[in-house]
C-alpha cells in the first residue's frame, strides 16, 4: 500500500480554532503558540492536523475572516520553520455538524441541499488558494466525520465536486477524504474512486468505543461510573457495548474478532486496508484515542496494540488530541512523558 509520505506520525491540535468554548482572541492566541510545535517537533511527530470550523474563518453571509486565517498562517510557518507537515481539516462546515453536543443539527440536510453544497465549494475555493503555494507541505482534510450512513452517494459526489475546486488551485496538494458513520473504517470501501493519485482515504478509531470513550458525557447512555480495563475478555465487552446505541458501538461484534489485542485493529483494517491497495490510495486515521478517565496502564497497552497494526500496513496516523479536549492527559502520558 502506498505511504503517506509525510503524514506518518501526527496528532491533532483540537481545541484551537475548533470546538473551543470560547472564541475570543486571548484562546486563540494562547491555545497553541509556536512552543507548543516545537515540543510536538522534539516529541518525534512529522505533522500535526489542525481542526478549523467554518465560523472562525468565515462570517455567517460567507465572507472570510482574515484574524481566523492568519492563526492558519501562523501555524504554516511555524511547521515549515520546524520541519512539520500540516493539514487543515475542515471540522464543521455552515449548515453540517457531527458533533452531538450540536443538538438541533439535521445531519443530513446539507447532503441535499445545494446551497449548502455551493457555501462549501467556495470555502474550499478560498482555502486552496490562498494556500496553493504550500503544497510540499499542506493537505486539506474536506470534511471531518459525516455522520448518516444514509448519504454514502451524495457524500461521494460533493466530495469528488470539492476535490475538483481544490484541484483547479492546488494541482500538487493531498486531499484527505472519509467517509460515512462518524469515519469509521468500515466506511473506507464505500469510498468513491480517486480523482487523481493525490487523494488520500481517512478514518478514525476509537474502538471499542466503551473503552476509549468511558465516562464520556456526549455519548448518549454512557453509564457515568463505567470503568473498563484493555484487554479484557471479548464477552464482557460485548456485553457492556449493549448498553450503548449499536449504530455507534457495534464494531465489537463483528463476527470474525475473536479477541481483544492487535488482531481486534487488523480484522477491523482488513478491508480499508484491501481498499486502499486496490484503488493505489494512501490510507490514514485521522484521530484515534483514549478518554482521559481510562486506567492509564490499560490507555497504554491500547496504543500500543493500535500502533502495531499502523506499523504493519504503514498506515499514517494522528493522534487526538495534544492537550485538552478530554484526551490530552492520556496523549501525554504516552506521547510526551519520557
Amino acid at each position: 500500500m502506498r505511504a503517506f509520505d509525510g503524514f506518518l506520525k501526527g496528532i491533532n491540535l483540537g481545541g484551537w480554532l475548533s470546538q473551543f468554548s470560547e472564541g475570543t482572541k486571548e484562546h486563540f492566541d494562547t491555545f497553541i503558540t509556536k512552543d507548543d510545535l516545537v515540543r510536538i517537533a522534539n516529541a518525534g511527530f512529522d505533522h500535526v492536523r489542525v481542526p478549523v470550523d467554518y465560523d472562525v474563518i468565515e462570517t455567517e453571509d460567507g465572507k472570510p475572516i482574515e484574524e481566523g486565517y492568519a492563526y492558519i498562517r501562523a501555524c504554516i510557518d511555524w511547521c515549515r520553520e520546524l520541519g512539520l507537515k500540516m493539514m487543515i481539516d475542515l471540522h464543521k462546515a455552515y449548515g453540517y455538524s457531527f458533533d452531538p453536543l450540536d443538538k438541533d443539527m439535521d445531519r443530513e440536510a446539507f447532503f441535499h441541499d445545494k446551497a449548502l453544497q455551493e457555501r462549501f465549494y467556495k470555502l474550499w475555493d478560498h482555502i486552496s488558494s490562498k494556500y496553493s503555494s504550500y503544497s510540499d507541505m499542506l493537505s486539506f482534510e474536506l470534511l471531518n466525520e459525516v455522520v448518516s450512513p444514509n448519504v454514502v452517494n451524495e457524500w461521494n459526489d460533493i466530495a469528488r465536486e470539492a476535490s475538483l475546486v481544490i484541484r483547479k488551485n492546488a494541482p500538487d496538494s493531498y486531499i484527505i477524504i472519509g467517509g460515512v458513520c462518524y469515519n469509521n473504517v468500515t466506511s473506507v470501501p464505500l469510498l468513491g474512486a480517486p480523482i487523481d493519485d493525490k487523494v488520500v482515504y481517512n478514518f478514525h478509531c476509537y474502538e471499542p468505543l466503551v473503552f476509549t470513550h468511558q465516562r464520556a458525557h456526549w455519548v448518549e447512555d454512557m453509564p457515568k461510573d463505567l470503568v473498563m480495563n484493555y484487554p479484557d475478555s471479548l464477552e464482557l465487552y460485548r456485553e457492556k457495548s449493549q448498553l450503548l446505541a449499536q449504530d455507534l458501538a457495534n464494531a465489537i461484534n463483528e463476527g470474525t474478532i475473536t479477541e481483544l489485542g492487535p488482531s481486534l485493529f487488523d480484522t477491523l483494517f482488513k478491508p480499508a486496508v484491501e481498499m486502499a491497495e486496490k484503488m493505489n490510495v494512501p490510507l490514514y486515521c485521522g484521530e484515534y484515542g483514549v478518554i482521559d478517565f481510562a486506567p492509564a496502564d490499560s490507555a497504554k497497552r491500547w496504543f500500543a496494540d493500535i500502533h502495531s497494526i499502523f506499523d504493519k500496513y504503514g498506515i499514517g496516523h494522528a493522534a487526538w488530541s495534544y492537550k485538552e479536549m478530554d484526551y490530552g492527559e492520556t496523549v501525554g502520558r504516552v506521547f510526551f512523558d519520557k
